[in-house]
């Protein structure tokens, strides 16, 4: 080919590409980026010449990332109208080297990269970030060990005192701090106390770092969660966390301080110092702090003289004493029962010991030596918690830590002490009820005249403000340094007819069902009833359903109602009596088949409703619910009862008005009020109490000059006796029961009262009823006279038309056979549901062919006062606690099978 039909060649950088690069100021040795780079399609076929051509938006990027570019970056229009990238030019978005000097530090998103693979960091990014984390937690932990030190155990060896102060402000007593950290040497320290924590807690503390990283993240977790942090997981963490006395609060930045101090610990102290210093530390419970501290405070001992059963115990304390100490806890949590402590106690104990004979920490020998709990003293001993300040102090300890999320005081945080705790406990109110308390016991209640009627008697007592819901005086026992069950708070003795009063405010409530409707009915398919609504008052009656079948448990077997005395009361035939007549006469038939009526559901809604709390609730689904066969304490008993006081409106019992420090005011109790009842309800209820108070059973608690409202209640075997009542400014409720103090008993239930005090039997119209009316005098004294509301006008009149009660049959009439003695009930504080076979047909029970075995055993009694009786079971006249007559152990729940007659469970 000739020279001249050769093309010249191009010089490099030269043509078009040159002009635009000199135009937008680029070098002109720079090569122009490649044709395609920009993505547009038209740059396929551009109109330059000498430029590669690429196939696809990716190879162009990728073009220009290697020419140093930035792809996808276009260049701005310019004046001239002509296309995007040059000026009047026919070419559009051609692509732009970046600048070579601009360069990302971290490449993410990736350049370059499509789809997925531009959002996947590169090892080398991963790589780089991860050790700058390490990099950087190595430096904040080496600045965290730094900057923490040891703490000294010596300097937690006291605790501030808690100030009591009474309603007025005056002080009542300063205490909390009376059990301090007894710091011990660890010589003095028995070795099987030692293994005992370790076989429990940490059995490789001997070995390990101290820390357990498995351990920590689980409490990270659970902290975010807001859930509980559950501590330090080893010896080594417990101790710290002890020993930092100044921070105890639950936050990620503390525990961190936590991990750092127990890494420096593990490091630098001894493992034989941390045990010394961890068991000199720890809170045992009974405000004792140290092993020494607790050794003196359980058993009255050095900590030197420990057994292995000992202290295989305390090991267990350290689990939770509140739930663990034998004596109970029940002001801080109703749960921690004396006995359910009893079996937590003795199972970790016995647990503890069986680790240390594994991990070859005691001889299978010895370990054989410790089966039972070891015996432990009074968990009060110190004398300025004598008389019923002790039963304050810890009720106002219990409302403080139950309600932690309110005060924001934890248990721990009221053991350090530091706290001004004003209570609402009126001084003079609390110092007449036991006045009261006490006069009647000497003037009635000689042990030593009758050894085996007077023993084990016990009251309890309490007195709410119905406008506040404030305590203003308990009773709890005799005295709190020799009696430490708080008999205001938890007794397990039955309420018997003082339950009443919730039925009837359920009939005007929710009224009595339609008996052709459905069982559950709504509001306006219901029968609200007036106190002149007419029921049955016959003795031995035939429990019916709302729709007027006969009532039957789960084997088929009729049951029938008794009255007190097993007298009909009222006309015959029908025995008709309007609920005002039964509420003064106390008439078990007629309440019981109006609780039927409403339905078992709404008379619990109501007890709740008015301030009862629905743990304290037994047999809810069974006639004998209505009587009283449910144990709620005298403090329940009279905020429910101030709850009528208050036409309806309930408040909460509360003991502490407000708890300050030295950095002010922690906590300020503030008043909420629930409309539990109407007014026109509440009124009602009242009005029919104040029948029973001035014409009925409760004749003894009557006030000159003052209207005053009540029931009485007696139980089954006349194991306990009951008064409530209430003026318009304060609800009072006294209860009286024999119960054995000694824990040695075993077994220990309610005892009857036939003989008691010289009496035939006890009834709650008779001493309970007597200190009511003695310790009101005085609590009310220089008060106004204050009058209950007027009541409107409630319901209509049910059953206005008599109609004609079934004559029993003889099979229903005949008297009960001997039934064999029951087994008693091992857990006399709470009914027991379900009665064991043993226990049915009893008394209460009155078998409808008496053949059939009938169903419970439920608690009755006697109350006489004002020329009536209150309801419960009348003995004959040679009734005595062996007679077939009493039947049960009076602790049951009405609810067990077989058929049989209710006996009036309540007085």
């Amino acid at each position: 080919m000739s020279e001249h039909r050769r093309k010249p060649q191009q010089p490099q950088g030269g043509g078009r590409a040159a002009d635009r690069r000199g135009q937008s100021g680029e070098p002109s040795g720079r090569r122009a980026a490649p044709r395609g780079a920009t993505g547009s399609p038209s740059d396929a076929y551009g109109t330059g010449g000498g430029e590669p051509l690429y196939g696809s938006r990716a190879e162009a990027r990728r073009a220009a990332q290697r020419g140093g570019g930035t792809a996808g970056r276009r260049r701005a229009p310019e004046p001239g109208g002509g296309r995007r990238g040059v000026p009047g030019g026919p070419g559009r978005g051609r692509a732009l080297a970046a600048d070579p000097g601009r360069r990302r530090i971290i490449d993410y998103p990736r350049a370059g990269k499509d789809g997925w693979r531009r959002w996947t960091p590169s090892w080398k990014l991963v790589s780089g970030l991860s050790l700058a984390f390490l990099g950087s937690m190595v430096a904040i932990a080496g600045v965290g060990y730094a900057l923490v030190s040891v703490p000294n155990v010596q300097l937690t060896a006291t605790a501030q005192n808690n100030v009591y102060y009474w309603s007025d402000g005056s002080e009542m007593v300063a205490t909390g701090g009376e059990t301090n950290r007894q710091i011990i040497n660890l010589s003095q320290i028995p070795e099987e106390m030692q293994n005992a924590v370790i076989s429990q807690e940490n059995k490789t503390f001997r070995t390990d770092s101290g820390i357990d990283p498995k351990g920590i993240a689980r409490a990270m977790f659970n902290m975010a969660r807001g859930g509980d942090t559950q501590g330090g997981s080893t010896i080594t963490q417990q101790y710290v966390k002890n020993a930092m006395l100044d921070d105890q609060s639950q936050t990620v930045s503390r525990k961190f301080k936590e991990l750092f101090v127990s890494i420096k610990v593990g490091t630098s102290v001894t493992k034989d110092e941390i045990m010394e210093g961890y068991l000199n530390s720890a809170y045992y419970g009974r405000n004792a702090y140290g092993i020494q501290a607790a050794a003196r405070a359980y058993f009255n001992k050095e900590a030197v003289d420990l057994d292995a059963g000992e202290c295989a115990f305390l090991a267990a304390t350290l689990k939770g004493a509140t739930y663990f100490d034998p004596a109970g806890a029940t002001n801080i949590d109703p749960a921690a029962r004396p006995e359910d402590n009893q079996r937590r106690a003795l199972r970790q104990m016995q647990d503890t010991l069986d680790k240390m004979v594994e991990y070859g920490h005691l001889d299978p020998a010895e370990r054989a030596k410790y089966t039972e709990l070891p015996k432990t003293q009074n968990p009060r001993f110190n004398t300025a918690l004598s008389g019923q300040t002790g039963y304050l102090v810890d009720l106002a300890n219990g409302y403080i830590v139950s309600h932690s999320e309110e005060t924001g005081i934890s248990q721990n945080d009221l053991q350090r002490g530091g706290y001004s705790i004003y209570t609402t406990f009126d001084k003079k109110k609390v110092n007449a009820l036991e006045a009261a308390v006490k006069k009647v016991r000497k003037e009635n209640i000689d042990p030593k005249k009758r050894p085996t009627k007077d023993t084990h008697v016990q009251f309890g007592g309490a007195s709410v403000d119905p406008a506040t819901g404030a305590i203003k005086a308990i009773y709890g026992g005799t005295d709190a340094t020799t009696h430490f069950t708080n008999n205001a708070d938890e007794t397990g003795a039955q309420v018997g007819s003082t339950f009443k009063p919730f039925v009837l405010a359920a009939a005007m409530t929710w009224g009595v069902r339609d008996p052709e409707g459905p069982e559950t009915q709504p509001q306006d398919e219901r029968t609200v009833v007036s106190p002149k609504s007419l029921y049955s008052g016959q003795n031995d009656l035939k429990i019916k359903n709302y729709d007027g079948s006969v009532w039957t448990n789960e084997e088929g077997k009729e049951w029938l109602q008794e009255n007190d005395g097993r007298e009909s009361v009222g006309d015959a035939p029908d025995y008709q009596i309007d609920l005002r007549e039964a509420m003064r006469q106390s008439v078990n038939s007629a309440f019981v088949q109006l609780g039927m009526d409403v339905g078992l559901d709404k008379v619990k809604e109501a007890a709740v409703n008015a301030g009862l709390r629905e743990s304290s609730l037994a047999g809810t689904g069974f006639p004998s619910f209505s009587i009283g066969i449910s144990d709620p304490s005298a403090i329940r008993m009279a905020g429910s009862y101030a709850t009528f006081a208050a036409s309806g409106k309930q408040r909460e019992p509360f003991s502490v008005q407000k708890v300050t420090s030295k950095d002010g005011t922690v906590f300020t109790h503030e008043t909420e009020t629930e409309q539990a009842f109407t007014s026109k309800v509440a009124d009602n209820v009242t009005d029919v109490l104040k029948t029973v108070v001035e014409e009925g059973t409760g004749t003894n608690a009557a006030l000159p000059d003052r209207e005053v409202a009540g029931k009485t209640g007696t139980t089954d075997d006349n194991k306990s006796a009951w008064f409530v009542g209430y003026t318009p400014q304060l609800s009072t409720a006294i209860t009286m029961f024999r119960y054995p103090d000694d824990e040695k008993i075993k077994n220990r239930t309610f005892l009857p009262m036939y003989g008691t005090g010289d009496q035939d039997s006890i009834h709650g119209a008779s001493f309970p009823s007597e200190i009511w009316h003695d310790y009101m005098a005085q609590a009310l004294k220089g008060q106004p006279a204050k009058k209950f509301p007027e009541p409107e006008p409630i319901g209509e009149i049910v059953n206005a038309e008599p109609s004609p009660t079934p004559t029993p049959s003889p099979s229903e009439t005949e008297e009960e056979e001997e039934s064999p003695t029951p087994t008693p009930t091992p857990t006399p504080t709470k009914p027991t549901p379900t009665p064991t076979p043993t226990e049915t047909c009893t008394n209460w029970w009155k078998c409808d062919d008496d053949t059939t075995t009938g169903g419970g055993t439920d608690t009755g009694g006697t109350d006489t006062g004002g020329g009536s009786t209150d309801g419960g079971v009348t003995p004959s006249p040679t009734a005595s606690p062996t007679d077939t007559s009493t039947g049960g152990n009076g602790n049951g729940n009405g609810n067990g099978s077989g058929g049989g007659i209710f006996e009036g469970t309540t007085g």
